[in-house]
């Protein structure tokens, strides 16, 4: 009888600290992409939280050298590769969209701390966190165009726009230029910049209060203040986003 493979080590690591959840991202500190298996653990995790409403805060970071370059392409590939019709190519991209609506609606408070580069699908995921707080020598950049891709990563193109604006994320997603962390504070991508070393104290300045405020009160202006975002998002096309991708990947 064939020994069963040893379990799959953890993409994320969490510690619960009270009500504060801290969820940090390559704990092996192998590399800073989104793979399948982050993404796995990442919905698994938010989809456990509807038992746990002891979670009001949830801190997502990284222990890697970025928070995040981006999603694992070659994951993409191989899936084409191993499924031409693109249909396992669009089941692996639809996690990015469970994952991020996971993360936009989860009852706990999402405050993102990065440092270092937030790249394509690391910009999305950190969008859809209602606090975000970055080092002063963060850098931020769309590369999708420049790689022949649409941006089409969990549906993050109406969040942005509704965090930012449309005439900005559009001339960055074009350009595909990098921007620093002052330019993501002015477009609303950042809520705070501070040197690297004070992150945790910024991200304390939040998580303190927040855990002391009354959960109903939380939950509800969290999903009041999406529902008025998402006022301007009614037809949404983000649920093309798989598809975009395959047809894109197909011709590369």
């Amino acid at each position: 009888m064939s020994p069963l493979p040893a379990p799959r080590p953890p993409a994320v690591e969490t510690e619960q600290d009270g009500p504060v959840l801290r969820v940090r991202l390559n704990p092996a500190k192998e590399d800073d992409v989104l793979s399948a298996a982050v993404l796995d653990d990442l919905i698994a995790l938010l989809d456990g939280l509807h038992e746990r409403p002891d979670v009001r805060v949830l801190v997502l970071s990284s222990l890697g050298e970025d928070f995040c370059t981006g999603a694992d392409r070659g994951e993409y590939l191989d899936a084409l590769a191993a499924d031409p019709t693109g249909a396992a190519l669009r089941r692996a991209a639809d996690k990015a969209q469970r994952l991020c609506h996971s993360l936009e609606n989860t009852h706990a408070v999402t405050v993102a701390r990065l440092h270092g580069k937030v790249i394509g699908a690391g910009l999305a995921l950190a969008a859809f966190c209602d606090l975000r707080v970055g080092a002063d020598t963060c850098r931020f950049r769309m590369p999708e165009v420049g790689l022949g891709l649409p941006p089409a990563w969990g549906g993050a193109m109406g969040r942005l726009i509704s965090e930012a604006g449309a005439a900005r994320i559009r001339e960055l997603a074009l350009t595909c230029e990098v921007f620093d962390a002052t330019t993501a504070h002015r477009l609303g991508l950042l809520h705070k910049v501070v040197p690297a070393d004070q992150l945790d104290r910024a991200v304390g300045t939040w998580t303190r209060p927040l855990a002391r405020r009354s959960p109903e009160a939380l939950v509800l202006t969290k999903r009041m203040v999406a529902g008025y975002a998402r006022a301007d998002r009614t037809s949404d096309v983000s649920l093309l986003d798989s598809h975009l991708l395959g047809a894109a990947l197909g011709r590369s």
